[in-house]
């Protein structure tokens, strides 16, 4: 099984990040061989929508399962669509996460764990405001499809496959353009427009 944990390092003796779409780090591991891929986050310094953003490149490098110690409500929708389970593991190294993931250690993320915009931190300048009638479109959800029956492997026809990956696709391109609509939208206020 391919799992990602969010880290703070780029190793199996780095900490464990408690934060998902903001974390330094995932480092994949096949679980099967121990083989392992540190790979930078190309969201962390988003301006929004890092949560949805780490989790399609987590979804599209074959993720099965996601091992952090907190995520949004954006991120896990896009888990949950995709049919990755995510687990919650708090404290400790990638090594310690991946042994606790395996042994069957850890608490299946039942919906998210952390506020939206949580890992963004005070003092940069982002986030504020967001959510608070400003009309951006943020919990708009009917623009994603319901997430297709899945089981836990990946076992199922060709033509099932085939059918998820274009679904995935399709609602990956949708979160792009709202994605694109909120950051147009961001500049143009911060533009005074």
């Amino acid at each position: 099984m391919k799992i990602v944990i969010s880290a703070n390092g780029a190793d199996l003796d780095a900490p464990a990040s408690p934060v998902f779409g903001r974390c330094p780090t995932y480092v994949f591991v096949d679980t099967e061989t121990m083989d392992f891929e540190a790979v930078e986050n190309p969201a962390i310094t988003a301006a929004g929508g890092a949560g949805i953003q780490a989790a399609q490149f987590v979804v599209e490098r074959g993720a099965q399962a996601v091992v952090t110690g907190n995520v949004g409500p954006n991120a896990f929708n896009v888990f949950q669509s995709a049919g990755v389970a995510v687990y919650l593991f708090s404290g400790g190294t990638v090594r310690q996460a991946m042994e606790a993931c395996q042994a069957g250690q850890l608490p299946a993320a039942g919906g998210a764990s952390a506020s939206a915009h949580a890992g963004m931190g005070m003092g940069r300048g982002v986030g504020m405001g967001m959510g608070r009638g400003a009309g951006m479109g943020m919990g708009r959800r009917a623009a994603v499809p319901p997430a297709p029956p899945t089981s836990p492997s990946l076992s199922g026809s060709a033509g099932s496959r085939e059918e998820e990956i274009t679904d995935l696709k399709d609602m990956a391109g949708e979160l792009r353009k709202q994605l694109a609509e909120v950051i147009e939208r961001l500049d143009r206020l911060e533009k005074g427009g």
